[in-house]
This record gives C-alpha cells, structure tokens and sequence, in this order.
C-alpha cells in the first residue's frame, strides 16, 4: 500500500476527557506531518457493529492509502487479539471483537494478526492495560502512514477472526428482514439493510414496531409527524419521522428488527 499520509480514527470515547486528543498526539510525535481525521468518537459505548458499520460505508470517500484506526473495544486489557488489515488499497486496525466484519468480508483482503514481537524496533511503551489506543494503535498506525511499516510487518497472515455481532439480512421472496444498527443525531433509524435488497420491489413496505411505514425518496414528502421508509446517502434502509425522531415517536433502539415486504407481491 503506498501510503497518503491520512489516519482516520474512530471510537466510542466520545468528546468528554482527552483520550481520542492524546492519541493524536502520539500520532504526531511520530510522523508530524499526519493528516488526522476524527471520523467518529460517538459511538456507543461497547457497540462494535457501529463502528464496523459506519467505517464500511465510508471508508471508500478517503484516499487510497489510508489508514484506518477504529476502536471500540470492551475486551481491552485482555487476550483478544489485534489485527491489521489491508483492503482496496487501504489499512485497517482495530481489536478482533467483529467491528472489522464488515470490511473483512469484502474479496481481496489480506488479514494480519498483531504480534508485540515484531514491533520491538519501534520502542513502544509497556502497553496500558486500558489505553491500547494510546501505546498500541496510534504509534503503529502513525509507522504505517509514514511508510515505515506495512501491515505484513506486523505479524503472521490471520484468517480465523471474530464474526460480525450482527446477522447478514435475509432475502426471500418478496421479503427482507433486517436489524436496526444505529440511531442517528435526528433519531433517524438506520438498517442493515442494503437499498439494491428492496429496489426491485413494487411496493415496498417497512414493518418496524407494529407500524407499517410506507417508503418515500426524500424526507420533504412526507407529511410532518409522519413516518417513512427511504435509501438513505450511504445507500442503506434508514426508517424516519417527518421533522422529528423515528427512536424517540417508535421507542425502539439498535437491534430492532426491520421488515420489508413486497406489497405489489403475490401471497
């Protein structure tokens, strides 16, 4: 990978305290000339397929030759492993818990297991128990970005990682089940459920919550206090409320179940 000099990080530390600040700091100290991305920090706490999600989908919008760090990781401190991943001319780090799912399910991936050993010229502090993000994925991603490691560097070839928390959605006949994944700042609930799963249907409708909620293709058409269905910019199933929040009127969270039947479709 020909790196470009860019590091994303994402983690639920939120913005309270200065953990995602002195991260980048390390980050810094070792390749001054980082550009560093706050991609996010509000994931919820303890919540991998967030974070797994929403990197998936955005990732492809950065150079290639990015660096990726993503942490969302309550087995910190224990034997989980770390794993370095290499795809579409990218590079990934994040805690083998299944946040890297998503990603790793994509053809042509090259998986690395981290391996403290191999790092030794790096002169990386004892590592926190609690703060790996600190001593472990920011100076290693701060070395890849510079160009003075790659991800095979790291360890050996790894296949045998954590599976995604999160079921595949289901496509059978006119019908597509899924799962809500996240909520977001205007309490739009946003699915698994990719849009190219639902486009040929006639008519498609959202069962969520006892309610049946009719698709529409932006937010403006629908009536306001009402809810709708639509394909949302990152191209998946996002259910809504017109002017006000899906979570807070439905009184549902991430993991939901979402439904889509073919109305038009014969029973």
């Amino acid at each position: 990978m020909q790196s470009s000099g860019v590091i994303t990080i994402t983690t639920d530390f939120g913005h309270k305290g200065p953990f995602a600040g002195v991260m980048k700091g390390v980050i810094l100290t070792r390749f001054p000339a980082a550009r560093i991305v706050d991609l996010a920090h509000d994931i919820p706490a303890h919540w991998p397929p967030e974070a797994g999600f929403w990197l998936s989908r955005s990732y492809r919008y950065f150079p290639a030759g990015t660096v990726h760090i993503a942490i969302v990781d309550p087995g910190v401190g224990t034997d989980r492993e770390i794993i370095v991943a290499e795809c579409g001319g990218h590079c990934f780090l994040a805690p083998d818990n299944g946040l890297l799912a998503p990603v790793l399910s994509e053809p042509d991936v090259a998986v690395y297991r981290l391996d403290p050993k191999r790092l030794s010229r790096l002169c990386l502090p004892t590592p926190s128990l609690t703060f790996q993000g600190r001593d472990v994925f920011a100076p290693v991603a701060a070395e890849i970005a510079a160009g003075r490691l790659g991800a095979s560097d790291v360890g050996q070839p790894f296949r045998d990682w954590a599976p995604s928390w999160l079921d595949d959605p289901i496509a059978d006949r006119g019908r597509v089940s899924g799962v809500v994944v996240t909520i977001d700042t205007f309490g739009n609930l946003i699915s698994n459920i990719e849009g190219e799963l639902i486009a040929a249907m006639h008519h498609p409708v959202v069962s969520l919550a006892g309610h049946r909620i009719e698709m529409k293709a932006t937010y403006g058409r629908a009536v306001p206090g009402s809810y709708l269905g639509l394909v949302n910019s990152f191209g998946v199933l996002e259910i809504a409320r017109a002017e006000g929040s899906a979570a807070e009127g439905l009184g549902v969270d991430r993991g939901a179940p979402v439904v889509v039947n073919d109305s038009a479709a014969p029973k």
